[in-house]
């Protein structure tokens, strides 16, 4: 079978274009996780949030995009307990279960669940539907993060709405953009 027959299958993702396996899926996962540790690393602190902007949000919904439901629920749940555990790969190199922003990572395995189940029904495979896939992860994202940030640090909910969510909207409809270019360009080329 041709990747470009098997493109337009229903039901899959990118990263069922690859030879279906047990260790292609775990390294899938494994990689998934890296990914958003890695991405974690690109954090830019903003004056008076505990939240640095970085980029481990896109990577999240991408691995959930890419992979799918299955696949990025566990890359992510995998980021977040080998994080908790430890290993220092939070934003800023920050690791443990006590931090104020563990809600957004939280929401971001949730997140990564969705986008993922909704990247199999197709919501990756155009720009407007990649654009509200990626607008849902991120409204997912905050519906956790935001509340458990005002949870842990005693903000109120306004306070916490203005330190961890208003700034950084701009950011994810740039993030947003970048993923409307990638992942209906991946799937063009790929049907080629």
């Amino acid at each position: 079978m041709s990747i470009a027959a098997a493109t337009t299958r229903p039901g899959q993702v990118l990263a069922d274009l690859l030879p279906a396996s047990r260790a292609k899926d775990a390294v899938l996962v494994l990689g998934g996780a890296a990914l958003t540790g890695i991405a974690a690393q690109i954090a830019v602190p903003v004056p008076g949030s505990p939240v640095p902007v970085t980029g481990q949000t896109f990577a999240a919904l991408l691995v959930g995009t890419a992979l799918g439901a299955r696949r990025g629920f566990l890359s992510l749940a995998l980021y977040a307990l080998v994080g908790m555990a430890g290993m220092p790969w939070f934003a800023q190199a920050k690791s443990g279960a006590a931090l104020p922003t563990l809600g957004y990572i939280l929401g971001m395995l949730l997140a990564a669940t969705v986008v993922g189940a909704l990247a199999r029904r197709g919501a990756d495979r155009s720009v407007l539907r990649t654009a509200g896939t990626m607008a849902l992860g991120s409204a997912i994202i905050y519906a956790v993060g935001v509340p458990y940030l005002a949870a842990a640090t005693g903000m109120s909910l306004t306070q916490a709405v203005a330190a961890g969510l208003t700034p950084f909207l701009i950011g994810d409809a740039l993030k947003a953009a970048l993923a409307m270019g990638v992942l209906p360009t991946a799937w063009k080329l790929l049907d080629r």
